[in-house]
């Protein structure tokens, strides 16, 4: 018992007592996450454990307080992620640029960056002319992308933008789809659509859109085009052909900016066919002005389930082991 007085130290911060919210769940995950116990009293959280343990347990509680203080909303994903940081010393890294905002929102909201990859991401964007980000769902790849080009276009560093997926997903055809050309392409372009509207809001987005200054269409609509003055996005780029990622790249055309991002786990070109995607990052990988960043696991922002799954896959993988 002693010995455990001598390894405690109480920290006073007037935010923190939000982290006994919900039976205590944020405060189990800590403990956790760093072999530490937490026990919150008179304003504050009192810790015990090993000095290294509670070196990094008070770094990410002086982190948790920092955002908390800043009006930032602090979840469970937030939390895991900045123990993970601490146990590799990299928290301090990610903390000193959190100031840092892409864009806000109609809404007042600001966006910025949530992880160390998604800054890698969005500096590789401001110094490329071209950049290839690779990475598992959940990661940000496509909104932070677009909001990107929201920004460049509000800034006056772009006149356009050109938003792009392959219209080829699960095995479907647009052909084999109901409606005219507009009603088949919408669903595939849904999430670019509901990032814009976030961005920009609904009355700024038809406006422009009416305009002509924003544009969303299928890739093959792209064919034959030089596409100046503009900031280009092209998502869901592993079920691009080879072909179709050349064609894309060639696009480019002068003070034109263009974002390449996909997941190569999650193809869904026909058997035997090439994804466009890995090949090009291998192809452009060593060429001054393109940036190639690869996002992890550890870059997931949605549901921490997503998180969980997302690693169940990768370990099955590493493993070997042959779906049934």
């Amino acid at each position: 018992m002693t010995e455990k007085v001598l390894e405690a130290e109480k920290i006073v911060f007037g935010k923190l007592n939000d982290l006994a919210a919900g039976n205590g769940k944020y405060i189990k995950i800590i403990e956790s996450q760093l072999s530490v116990e937490i026990e919150t009293a008179d304003g504050g959280v009192l810790l015990s454990g090993s000095a290294a343990a509670m070196s990094k347990a008070r770094e990410v509680l002086s982190s948790i307080e920092f955002f908390i203080r800043k009006g930032e909303e602090i979840d469970e994903q937030i939390i895991r992620y900045f123990c993970t940081l601490a146990l590799e010393n990299r928290l301090d890294a990610f903390v000193s640029a959190a100031d840092e905002v892409i864009i806000v929102t109609p809404k007042g909201k600001s966006i910025r960056t949530k992880t160390l990859g998604q800054r890698v991401y969005v500096d590789a964007q401001k110094h490329n002319e071209l950049v290839l980000c690779i990475g598992p769902a959940g990661t940000g790849k496509t909104f932070l992308g677009v909001a990107m080009a929201v920004s460049a276009f509000r800034n006056r560093e772009v006149s356009r933008i050109i938003l792009a997926r392959p219209a080829v997903e699960a095995g479907e055809r647009l052909g084999f789809l109901p409606g005219d050309i507009q009603e088949k392409v919408d669903p595939y372009m849904r999430p670019i659509y509901d990032a814009l509207h976030e961005l920009l809001g609904e009355e700024s987005f038809l406006k422009y859109t009416e305009k002509g200054l924003i544009e969303v269409s299928p890739l093959a609509f792209m064919r034959g085009r030089t596409l100046d003055d503009a900031f280009i996005l092209l998502d869901e780029a592993q079920n691009t052909t080879v072909e179709q990622m050349k064609m894309f790249v060639t696009r480019i055309g002068m003070n034109a900016k263009a974002c390449i991002c996909g997941d190569i786990t999650q193809v869904d070109l026909p058997r035997g066919v090439k994804s466009g995607l890995t090949d090009v990052s291998i192809l452009l990988r060593d060429i001054p002005g393109i940036g190639i960043v690869s996002l992890t696991d550890a870059d997931i922002v949605r549901n921490p389930l997503v998180q969980r799954i997302i690693r169940a896959y990768n370990d099955r993988k590493e493993r070997g082991v042959i779906e049934a």
